[in-house]
Order: C-alpha cells, then sequence, then structure tokens
C-alpha cells in the first residue's frame, strides 16, 4: 500500500498529513515539530487559522542540514481565503503566507471557499446589525490569478475546497492549468462516495479534513452523532488492535483519499500516521461507508428566529445546496 496519492501533476501528496486548523497559536509549533519528528511529510495550513508564522518556526526549526530533512521532503499546503478572491490580491496574500511560513514555495495552494466576502482586513467583515458582508467575485477570475503563481514558480500545484462537483467542472471548463486537489469534509458518516468518484473521473485528488468528526469544536450541537463513539469502528479496532480513529483513518487511506487529521497531542500525532501496517477486507470498507448519512460537521451556522440556519447559504456559490 502506497502512503501517498500522485496528483495529476506527476508529483506525489502523502495520504496522511497534519491539520492545523484550531490548533492555537502556543500548541501549534510544537505539534509541527512533533509530527515531522514522527514521519509526517504533509502540513495542512491556511491563512484564515491565523497560526501560519507559528508553523513557520517550526518548519524552519525542523528543515536544513541539521535535521537532515529538505523542504523537497516535506508537502505543504495553503489556502486562500474568502477577502482575497479578487485577482489582483491573490498573489500579496500567497506571499504574506510565504512569508509567514517562512517558505519560498508552497506544494498546494486552495481556494478555501468558492464564495467571497467583501475585500478587506477583517477576515470576517461585519455591517453595523452584525451581519457578514458578501462579495460576488467568481471564483473562475480568481482561479485565473491562481493560475499565474504556478506560472510564477510561487505553488508547486493549485486546486480547491469546499467546491461541489458542478462548480469543480466549472472551473475544469475555463482551467489552463487544472485543479489537482479538492479538499473537503469527509468521514464515515459524509463518505462522500458521488464526489470522490466524480472527482477520480476528472484527475482530482480527494483530500478529506475533519476526518474523524472534528469532535474539537466549540460549536457542537448536542444532539449530532459522535463518529469515535460509533460502535462499527469500536469492534473493527478490536480485530485489529488498533484505535477507532485508526480504522477510520485506514478506511480513508485504502479509498486512495488523503486525511489530514489535526492534533496537538504528541501520542496521537504519532498514532494517527501508524494506519499503513494493516489492510481491511473488503466488506469492513463497504460497512464504513454504509454508515454515512450526509451529516455535516462543518457548516457555519448563525441562529435567525429561534432557528439554526447555514449563514452563508444565500450566497449564489455557496456550495452545499447541490446533492455533492
Amino acid at each position: 500500500m502506497n502512503d501517498f496519492a500522485v496528483l495529476n501533476t506527476g508529483r506525489k501528496m502523502p495520504l496522511i498529513g497534519l491539520g492545523t486548523w484550531k490548533s492555537d497559536p502556543g500548541k501549534v509549533k510544537q505539534a509541527v515539530v512533533w509530527a515531522l519528528n514522527a514521519g509526517y511529510r504533509h502540513i495542512d495550513c491556511a491563512s484564515v487559522y491565523g497560526n501560519e508564522p507559528e508553523v513557520g518556526e517550526a518548519l524552519q526549526e525542523s528543515l536544513g542540514p541539521a535535521s537532515g530533512l529538505r523542504r523537497e521532503d516535506v508537502f505543504i499546503t495553503s489556502k486562500l481565503w474568502n477577502t482575497r478572491h479578487t485577482p489582483e490580491d491573490v498573489e500579496p496574500t500567497l506571499l504574506k503566507t510565504l512569508k509567514d511560513l517562512k517558505l519560498e514555495y508552497l506544494d498546494l495552494y486552495l481556494i478555501h471557499w468558492p464564495y467571497a466576502f467583501q475585500r478587506g482586513d477583517s477576515p470576517f467583515p461585519r455591517n453595523a446589525e452584525g451581519h457578514l458582508l458578501y462579495d460576488d467575485t467568481d471564483y473562475k477570475l480568481t482561479w485565473a490569478a491562481m493560475e499565474k503563481l504556478v506560472e510564477k514558480g510561487l505553488v508547486r500545484a493549485i486546486g480547491l475546497s469546499n467546491f461541489n462537483s458542478r462548480q469543480v467542472d466549472d472551473i475544469l471548463s475555463v482551467a489552463s492549468i487544472k485543479p489537482t486537489v479538492l479538499q473537503v469534509e469527509c468521514h464515515p458518516y459524509l463518505a462522500q462516495v458521488e464526489l470522490l468518484a466524480h472527482c477520480r473521473d476528472r484527475g482530482l485528488v480527494l483530500t478529506s479534513y475533519s476526518p474523524l468528526g472534528s469532535p474539537d469544536r466549540s460549536w457542537k450541537h448536542p444532539d449530532e452523532p459522535v463518529l469515535l463513539d460509533e460502535p462499527l469502528m469500536a469492534s473493527i479496532a478490536k480485530k485489529y488492535n488498533k484505535s477507532p480513529a485508526q480504522i477510520i483513518l485506514r478506511w480513508q487511506t485504502q479509498r486512495g483519499v488523503v486525511t489530514i487529521p489535526k492534533s496537538v497531542t504528541e501520542s496521537r500525532i504519532k498514532e494517527n500516521l501508524q494506519v499503513f501496517d494493516f489492510t481491511l477486507e473488503a466488506d469492513e470498507m463497504k460497512s464504513i461507508a454504509a454508515l454515512n448519512k450526509g451529516w455535516r460537521y462543518i457548516v457555519p451556522m448563525i441562529e435567525v428566529g429561534g432557528q439554526r440556519v447555514p449563514r452563508d447559504a444565500g450566497h449564489p456559490f455557496y456550495p452545499f445546496n447541490d446533492p455533492y
């Protein structure tokens, strides 16, 4: 079993990476150092996470002659935030990320969401009533600016995050440089079987974020299903002498899905990488996929008239109104 996916550029992308969303400043540097020491060769970042300077410190300490780890040995992803979709903002925004990460290039740069917020320095611009301010910049124009980053050698590959199948096809219809990756929420309760097939047909690799159901979110709903408590995972885990988390990560990697579990705990960081020494049986793979219930943990919600509703659903580029 390979421990990497191959992008349509021919480059290899490790199947397990360290996620850094919700990793607090003060903890994320140590997490990245632990991960690289444990054998991780893939770190997933984003400017909006607010911790890229600290990730950069970890990379600066961990890469170089002293460690024996070279820049080209580690696959590093970042993402363009919603306030920076205007084409002329794309390159300066990337340059800021490169400066923060202390890098000369990224392996992968993603458009974080298909819809834009109003330009400016606030990541979540709001009006006097507290409502988010949106922008209608077409993501296809943003994509053309992303392509220029590849041409300039600032990024090796470009891709998408949180786009639906129709939006992926929309980008493909205009792309002179094709997207390599689509990063979306994906786990046994949101198995993304159709979207995975759609991406495979078009030469894109799927990356799964929140692969363990994002159990550390502050806004958890008391009634939501808890993926790590799923009885099926416990029974399969017992058989292989692994943890439920390792079973879920193995299921993804065995499907060829790149997976970026987040942790700031050294023991869990190590555990999450130890999924290449066993193979799930075909019926186990099927039974895990059959847990799918179309359940999204990661949808920004707001209260309207006492009801919880998706915050961004009114935007014409909101991705989750389509089946997949």
